[in-house]
């Protein structure tokens, strides 16, 4: 009697012990599981973030190209301006010394 009683208290220990194994398993799965998906959200919403970051990166870079174009473009009408006067003035200059 002994020894049956050993046995089915053996049984039902070693069953006890299976069942909350798997149930352990279960939920440390489960919490697991929802650890990686708040892991992914927050990857995505970093991603997002670089995302439009460089897009407004792209779109200030496009506004000084175009900043950059129209500074040459009037560089090269200034440049013109200061050729026309510097003639100008030479011509002045000749006529002054011309007159001495």
């Amino acid at each position: 009697m002994t020894v049956e009683l050993s046995l089915v208290i053996s049984i039902v220990s070693v069953g006890f012990a299976v069942i909350t194994g798997i149930w352990n398993l279960s939920r440390n799965k489960k919490h697991d599981d929802k650890k990686e998906a708040t892991e992914l959200a927050t990857v995505i919403v970093k991603l997002e973030n670089i995302s439009k970051d460089t897009s407004e990166i792209k779109s200030e870079l496009r506004s000084v190209k175009s900043d950059v174009q129209d500074l040459h473009e009037r560089v090269a009408i200034v440049e013109q301006s200061y050729k026309s006067l510097h003639k100008r003035v030479d011509k002045f200059e000749g006529r002054a010394e011309n007159r001495d």
